[in-house]
């Protein structure tokens, strides 16, 4: 009876300590949405063309509208983006734009400083498509295209 508990013990200390790093390193999954400014040009947004837009394969949408597509900074939010809208691990993407900027195919979208700077320059740029955190969604001058879970 004792040996079952002791061999199943460090097992519990494995998954509880995995949980608490998660919380503690901040790797709890957020939802991230796609938005532009309310009185923007972009009015609607498919998750294909998202896709492809943010994989430089595409540059403009139906209307033809010029797009200023917007990053945010590396780190947990941006490979969370790439990770949910096209299946891309951080490194596959370095690679992938790395490729697209040597062949003279595409440029990498403008990178923001933070997540209030991509707020602002969706606002100040009529085009502007960018992704930001779950706590944007309710404010009155965005306009949400997309929700990312």
């Amino acid at each position: 009876m004792w040996s079952s508990d002791r061999h199943g013990a460090p097992r519990l200390w494995i998954v509880l300590v995995s949980i608490l790093l998660a919380f503690a390193t901040g790797e709890t999954r957020a939802e991230l949405l796609i938005a532009t400014a309310r009185d923007g040009a972009v009015e609607a947004l498919s998750r294909d063309e998202a896709e492809q837009l943010y994989l430089g394969r595409r540059a403009t949408l139906a209307a033809r509208t010029p797009l200023l597509l917007l990053d945010l900074p590396p780190g947990e939010s941006r490979d969370q983006f790439y990770r949910l809208l096209t299946g891309k691990n951080p490194s596959q993407i370095r690679a992938y734009w790395s490729r697209m900027v040597f062949t003279g195919r595409a440029l990498p979208p403008k990178e923001a400083a933070d997540a209030s700077d991509a707020r602002r320059l969706l606002l100040e740029n009529p085009g502007a498509i960018g992704y930001l955190p779950s706590h944007y969604a309710n404010d009155p001058s965005l306009r949400i295209l997309l929700h990312l879970e």
